[in-house]
């Protein structure tokens, strides 16, 4: 997907970039990929696809969700995907980043700086020890991860983030169904009910996509999350 081809998908679906957000996209790409060879960031370096598999798949989400002018966490952000480039398309996005290496944290840090966005706070902790914090708990309207682990794990670490009414949104690839069947007993123990499993094709290379969007329907018990680690070796049944 070439930069034409992306600022057209975009408007198709009701996004329309101005001149600066197209800059920053730019920006962002070029310095993902000089850090990445300091760094292990990606394993996507070429442009067409980092525009396809990186920029456009993490803006998917908004194609059936309202991010403007929300509260959003990302867990386990990575090298920003989804929330940096949903924060470039909706700017009055407020914005946390939980990820558990300082060197993300520190070149995301540099690409907000460069990209000039604002209203990001950047937190260097593990989502299991940033979701027992008090004041982090039931604080978001929206919580968000992508290809962080399977959803009975994800369940844990983002749930207990998201306000009462909210929504947790993961974006998946395929065996979603199949991942969806072993987290039912999770969903239902930290509060969450499925309310949309939308499956649909990346453009271009026609790749299986899943954005499942979960709905926090209580309080999630004050034990989760449990302690770093123990979610990923003993998932909730």
């Amino acid at each position: 997907m070439n930069i034409e081809n992306f600022v057209l998908s975009l408007k198709e679906k009701g996004i329309n970039l101005n001149s600066n957000q197209i800059k920053q996209f730019d920006q962002y790409y070029r310095i993902l990929v000089e850090w990445n060879e300091k760094m292990n960031l990606t394993a996507i370096t070429a442009e067409s696809e980092v525009y396809l598999k990186h920029f456009y798949d993490s803006i998917t989400p908004s194609f059936y969700f309202n991010f403007n002018d929300q509260m959003l966490c990302d867990v386990g952000a990575g090298a920003g995907f989804p929330s940096i480039p949903l924060k470039i398309c909706f700017p009055n996005l407020k914005l946390t980043i939980v990820d558990s290496l300082n060197k993300r944290i520190q070149f995301l840090n540099f690409l907000a700086t460069e990209l000039n966005l604002t209203g990001i706070h950047f937190v260097h902790d593990r989502a299991e020890t940033f979701g027992r914090i008090e004041k982090n708990r039931e604080k978001f309207d929206i919580v968000t991860a992508r290809a962080v682990a399977r959803m009975s794990v994800l369940s844990e670490l983002c749930l207990p983030l998201v306000k009462k009414g909210g929504s947790f949104i993961a974006l998946k690839a395929a065996n979603t169904e199949e991942e969806l069947n072993a987290a039912k007993g999770a969903l239902f123990t930290l509060g969450g009910k499925v309310k949309e499993n939308i499956e649909f094709e990346l453009p271009e290379e026609q790749s299986e996509r899943h954005i499942v969007i979960i709905e926090k329907t209580k309080q999630t018990p004050h034990k989760y999350p449990r302690r770093p680690g123990i979610p990923n070796k003993e998932p909730l049944e």
